[in-house]
């Protein structure tokens, strides 16, 4: 019985710290968009200048933004078919993990005979949301947009920090165009 609750233990683990790495996504679109016809973009400066981020996170996530474009066969243009935007919003996340370290029970006095010890850890991290708006540029109107959320890791590893932008702006892009994503 204890080395079935010992092989528990690593997998526990795995599961909640991989769970707190991954980047949630969704996506919603114009049913009367006809994605097919878009080829070109560029960016829409009036709504990147609004994200609330640091400059330079912003020219991480729009060089994320262009690899990501290139790979699915978009040009970046003057005269473009698309407009891509972002935006970001962020709330401070707590955790709480209650545990129990088991008791003694049994007759007689014992300091742990109601239920044992207990304790909390308390964790907190602040979630991000990235939004990727694209904007049909003739119409000026939203067609598709995704979100994504997660921890960006606060680190002090640029390398890192990058590497997670990049994830989340490919997951994000991931579901476009919707035709492909719905397959």
């Amino acid at each position: 019985m204890k080395a079935i609750k010992l092989a528990i233990v690593p997998i526990l683990a795995l599961f909640l710290f991989s769970s707190c790495t991954s980047v949630r996504v969704l996506s919603d679109y114009d049913k009367e968009a006809n994605f097919g016809t878009y080829k070109s973009y560029a960016f829409y400066k009036t709504g990147i200048d609004k994200a609330q981020i640091s400059d330079l996170d912003k020219k991480r996530i729009l060089r994320a933004i262009e690899s990501e474009m290139s790979t699915r066969g978009f040009v970046k243009s003057n005269t473009p078919d698309v407009l891509v935007s972002i935006f970001t919003k962020e709330k401070e996340r707590v955790d709480i993990y209650n545990n129990y370290w088991g008791g003694h029970y049994g007759w007689g006095w014992n300091p742990y005979y109601w239920g044992g010890m207990r304790g909390s850890n308390v964790s907190t991290s602040t979630e991000g949301s990235l939004y990727i708006d694209l904007i049909d540029a003739k119409s000026k109107e939203l067609v598709w947009q995704g979100r994504g959320v997660g921890t960006l890791n606060n680190t002090r590893n640029i390398e890192k920090k990058e590497q997670r932008i990049q994830e989340f702006v490919s997951e994000i892009l991931e579901a476009y165009p919707p035709e492909m994503a719905s397959k």
